[in-house]
Order: structure tokens, then sequence, then C-alpha cells
């Protein structure tokens, strides 16, 4: 796979707050979710590689903060929008769980 933000993966992501790295992450979940509605499953999927590369760097960046809740959300994204849903989780129930990150982040900057 082709690192899409080597800019981040450099090391500006770390600089980030959580807020803000989940906030983005968010980004490219909500970009998923639209690309899907859309019919465009190839930038659909593209979307979702970015928001898991994103992810991955948030896990790395959080030295075992938080890292048991952020490996369990890449498990329920990946069986969202890559497996069979067996959780039942919903687009919208992600809408809602990264606007919270996204208010925060704007709320702190």
């Amino acid at each position: 796979m082709t690192i899409a933000h080597k800019n981040l993966a450099s090391g500006r992501w770390a600089e980030m707050t959580l807020a803000e790295q989940m906030a983005n992450v968010g980004s490219e979940v909500e970009r998923t979710i639209s690309w899907r509605n859309k019919g465009n499953g190839e930038y659909s999927r593209l979307a979702f590689e970015r928001a898991l590369e994103l992810l991955d760097l948030t896990i790395k960046s959080q030295q075992n903060i938080r890292l048991k809740e952020l490996v369990r959300l890449r498990e329920l994204l990946a069986d969202h929008f890559a497996f069979d849903n067996e959780y039942s989780s919903t687009d919208e129930s992600w809408q809602k769980y990264f606007y919270a990150f996204n208010y925060l982040a704007r709320a702190n900057a």
C-alpha cells in the first residue's frame, strides 16, 4: 500500500492532539461513506485506506495511551467497510462518533 500522507507519517502527525488526529480520521471515514453512497466503490476504497493509514499513525503516536480503544476502533471500521458488518454499525453511527472529535478539535483550536 502506498503512503498517502507522507508529510504526516514523517512526524507531523504526532504533534497533533488526539482530537485533531481523530477528526482527520473521521474526515476520511466521511469521504468513504460519501463516495460509497455515490456509487464510486474505488474512491470509497481509497478513502477507507487513507482512514486506516491515519488511524495507524494515531495508534503509533499514542504510546500505549488508549491503544485498546484505538485498535478496537480499527477492527470495527474494517468490519463495517470491508467485511460483513457483524457488529451492525451504521454510517450514521460513524458520523456521530467522529463528529465529537471534530467539535473538540475546533473548540480547542
